[in-house]
């Protein structure tokens, strides 16, 4: 019998993911369409994400456009842009709205370095909790038939690398990311 790495794999992307759509959320003086993923919009008597309704344009790096697809939430997204504390200003103008992007100061990119380390670090974290949940798994396994300390320590020399892996793309996230932040 040998484990199934299935849903260690799994665990591991989801928390990948997670940590790089909140490092996308951090501004980077540039326009990007992401700064807005975390804006909920009251709509038809429910919350919803922002691009469920209206459309998100970046079309130069000071300016984002959002275009409702339904002209009478306008303001209900004025709103919502405005309360998620993003530290932007939306303007309507006519059936858009426009959304200027001020460039940001440099101790506001070092802030902002700081923030990303922290969501990196907690990403850290989670996979090693995960990994320490799935090693304890493996190790459960100890004195079962067919399954000998070989074969445990083979599991666990894989479930290392699979980590290692993954702690590499999130370096690689880490390092990418402050460059964009630092670069002006």
């Amino acid at each position: 019998m040998s484990f199934n790495f299935t849903e260690f794999k799994s665990k591991l992307e989801k928390s990948y993911d997670f940590v790089l759509n909140d490092a996308a959320s951090l501004r980077t003086g540039r326009a990007t369409v992401q700064i807005l993923d975390p804006v909920v919009v009251e709509a038809y008597g429910s919350r919803m994400r922002l691009v469920e309704v209206a459309s998100v344009q970046a079309p130069d790096p000071t300016m984002l456009l959002v275009s409702p697809w339904d002209r009478s939430l306008l303001s209900n997204i004025e709103k919502a842009i405005s309360s998620a504390e993003l530290n932007l200003n939306p303007v309507v103008d006519g059936d858009i709205i426009r959304i200027k992007i001020a460039p940001l100061t440099e101790e506001k990119r070092l802030e902002m370095v700081k923030i990303l380390h922290k969501k990196i670090e907690s990403g850290r974290v989670m996979f090693r909790n995960l990994r320490s949940d799935t090693k304890r798994d493996i190790e459960k396994q100890k004195g079962e038939d067919g399954v000998s300390e070989d074969d445990i320590k083979f599991e666990v020399k894989e479930l290392d690398d699979l980590l290692k892996h993954h702690m590499e793309k999130l370096d690689t996230l880490a390092i990418n990311k402050e460059k964009e932040l630092l670069t002006i």
